[in-house]
């Protein structure tokens, strides 16, 4: 079985929208409220989600980890990741749903792969060279390791469950290294993904500096493990 896992923080302007749009897809949606201090849990249990509600803000990657928990905890087999500000189109899981029973337990939606997405400046040739060094090492050739646009299947939803990268960009980024070194099966789709909606976007120098972690992990210690 599916299910829908919707990491917000502070996304009351979206996500009752993108729980709607998931449930009339026939999937059941999880919201993992992520500390937030406005009204997002209220407006997404009253869209027709579960929430869970964490205390205090832990990031993106700590959510999820919450979210896999309980989809393990319920016996899914399946978990399809959707961003709660509109960015990532309800309308596109099937897509990657489609690209998850070829037998790949990690699909990766990518916004650069036949997409008109832009982003520019440095975050872009750093989202490139990431790309590029991650595809190296894997030997599977992927644009967007960035994107959080994702579904995860069994055996790997259970490893993600156990023991998923919680920094910034580990929720992504080294996500598919653990996927790799467990042996999973990742493919990456074109998919179109729009600009954010809503919600506050991590600041730019915050996100440069963990950019540059990963990329000097990746480019200085290249077989070392990025997570145990």
């Amino acid at each position: 079985m599916t299910l829908a896992v919707i990491p917000a923080f502070n996304e009351a302007t979206t996500v009752a929208e993108v729980v709607r749009k998931v449930r009339l897809l026939g999937i059941e949606a999880v919201v993992v409220d992520d500390g937030s201090t406005d009204d997002t849990s209220t407006r997404a249990a009253a869209a027709g989600a579960t929430v869970l509600r964490l205390p205090v803000n832990i990031g993106v990657g700590g959510a999820l980890r919450t979210g896999f928990r309980y989809a393990v905890m319920r016996g899914e087999t399946r978990v399809v990741q959707v961003d709660a500000d509109l960015q990532h189109g309800p309308d596109q899981i099937p897509l990657l749903l489609a690209a998850a029973e070829t037998g790949h337990e990690l699909v990766i939606g990518s916004r650069f792969s036949g997409s008109d997405y832009t982003v520019s400046g440095p975050r872009r040739w750093a989202m490139r060279l990431l790309a590029r060094l991650v595809s190296r090492r894997i030997g599977v050739t992927l644009t967007d390791v960035t994107s959080g646009f994702r579904v995860v299947s069994e055996p790997l939803l259970t490893v993600f469950a156990e023991a998923y990268p919680a920094e910034y960009l580990g929720d992504t980024v080294e996500a598919v290294l653990v996927a790799h070194r467990h042996g999973a099966r990742i493919i990456e789709i074109p998919v179109v993904m729009a600009p954010r909606a809503a919600g506050d976007p991590t600041p730019r120098l915050l996100a440069a500096g963990h950019y540059f972690r990963i990329l000097l992990t990746l480019l200085v210690k290249p077989r070392r493990r990025l997570v145990k």
